[in-house]
């Protein structure tokens, strides 16, 4: 019997814990900061008890323990028994910066304590969130990325739940729009540009809708640079997946960009999505329709 487990890492402040909640809605076994020390045998534990779905989360309050946890997801990786997904949470250091500001909490490496005065307290955080992000590069570096910038805790649930329950395949294919205008997106693997293509938004009867929609869709078609740069994504995609499965990715996003993520972008993810789905798995997310 395989035992699917998921390994949540991030930011502190990045939504681990939404993601924990958003797993265990979907019937995992849930344990969140596990030590590093006590992951082996825990997870001989659950074999020994048959379980099917385990979610862990780990973070830098782990501290020297942190260093030994890519070993041993290298050795996990190996195990016959196991199907092992490991993501990683991430957001700037402006929204961790806005988020800890709201909830007032305090940062688990942030050693001062007492600070009367807000310009200290934004340089201490703001050092506490860099040291994390040194301290936490090696686990980023061996995972699928999910950037919780600029989504809000129940789009992060649905990512989750989208992401585990894709079929198992050599690779998953993350198509994601977005708007440049509000950023490019952490995760991105790949960043496609095609803020110069042809833009419905200039028409008014186009402008409210997205490339979802039919009349989107037709317009989009009949210019030719939109055919075109469809052929060169594609393309550029087709040579290099197989080179990316070997490398025993699990997951690449592909990020398209246009200026307000509407609708040159999102009719491109929806036509490479469908394209590339017929061979390998395919998601699909349009950040900026999602948020509405």
């Amino acid at each position: 019997m395989t035992l699917d487990l998921v390994l949540i890492t991030g930011m502190s402040g990045s939504g681990k814990s939404v993601a924990l909640h958003a797993l265990e809605d979907a019937g995992y076994y849930c344990v969140d900061n596990l030590p590093p020390e006590l992951l082996t045998s825990f997870i001989a534990l659950q074999h020994e008890q048959q379980a099917t779905r385990v979610a862990i989360a780990m973070d830098v309050r782990s501290g020297v323990s942190l260093p030994i946890v890519p070993q041993q997801l290298e050795a996990l990786r190996r195990d016959g028994g196991i199907s092992l997904r490991s993501l990683f949470l991430d957001a700037t250091t402006d929204a961790l910066l806005r988020r800890y500001s709201e909830t007032r909490r305090r940062h688990p490496l942030s050693r001062q304590e007492g600070r009367t005065d807000a310009p200290e307290q934004h340089r201490v955080l703001t050092q506490a969130i860099e040291l994390e992000r040194e301290l936490l590069a090696d686990l980023r570096d061996g995972a699928d990325v999910i950037d919780t910038s600029l989504i809000r805790p129940a789009q992060l649930q649905s990512y989750i739940k989208s992401l585990i329950s894709a079929p198992q395949s050599a690779l998953t294919l993350v198509f994601e729009s977005f708007a440049f205008k509000r950023g490019v997106p952490l995760d991105a693997d790949y960043v496609f540009d095609v803020r110069m293509l042809p833009n419905p938004h200039y028409v008014p009867a186009l402008r409210p809708l997205t490339g979802r929609d039919e009349p989107v869709i037709e317009w989009l078609r009949e210019h030719d640079d939109v055919a075109r740069m469809y052929d060169d994504i594609e393309q550029f995609l087709t040579h290099w997946l197989d080179a990316l499965a070997r490398d025993h990715r699990s997951y690449v996003t592909v990020a398209i960009g246009c200026t307000g993520g509407q609708h040159r972008s999102v009719f491109l993810v929806e036509q490479l999505a469908r394209s590339f789905g017929a061979r390998w798995g395919a998601l699909k997310r349009h950040r900026e329709l999602d948020a509405i």
